[in-house]
């Protein structure tokens, strides 16, 4: 078999709602949604975590390191990491070319906050009927669907869970 390396990495973050927060729409989950920085490709866009793999990096481990790079959130942070089983594919004028991006997500602990780097402006934790709403590419929303209908029911999330260095959990 001949491994397929994607150009990007995207990481969805979540986390439990923490007690004592109030919302018009009952969720058990906030995610967390970051606004990139004018200046950048897609200025005011909603997003994930998002970037390039370096040469030589695996998948895996492309993804936590954005995750730390553009969140601050660590292995200290992290309750879960899983692979939503999506590789999104787009044309991306600035380069010509289709790019294609591995997707994760990420269960932090409830009362986390991130610290955004320079490449966001703004941040939000947000029920994910507000981040549907938020997001703007239609894989975005597929991803934040994969997250409700996948990853809080204990008996699917154990299918997609991946230890830190990037293996199967249940295996």
């Amino acid at each position: 078999m001949s491994p397929f390396r994607p150009d990007l990495v995207d990481v969805w973050i979540f986390r439990e709602r923490p007690t004592g927060t109030e919302s018009a729409v009952p969720a058990p989950i906030e995610i967390l949604m970051l606004r990139r920085s004018p200046g950048r490709i897609l200025p005011g866009l909603w997003q994930c975590v998002s970037g390039s793999l370096e040469d030589g990096e695996s998948v895996t481990a492309g993804a936590l390191r954005e995750l730390v790079e553009e969140t601050g959130f660590g292995p200290h942070e992290i309750v879960a990491l899983y692979d939503l089983d999506q590789v999104n594919q787009f044309h991306e004028p600035s380069v010509g070319a289709i790019v294609s991006g591995a997707v994760f997500a990420v269960r932090v602990q409830p009362n986390r906050e991130p610290r955004i780097s320079h490449e966001h402006n703004a941040m939000r934790w947000v029920t994910p009927e507000e981040a549907l709403d938020l997001a703007v590419w239609p894989a975005y929303r597929e991803s934040i669907r994969r997250i409700l209908e996948n990853l809080l029911d204990p008996r699917r999330a154990i299918w997609f869970e991946l230890t830190l260095d990037g293996r199967r959990a249940k295996d």
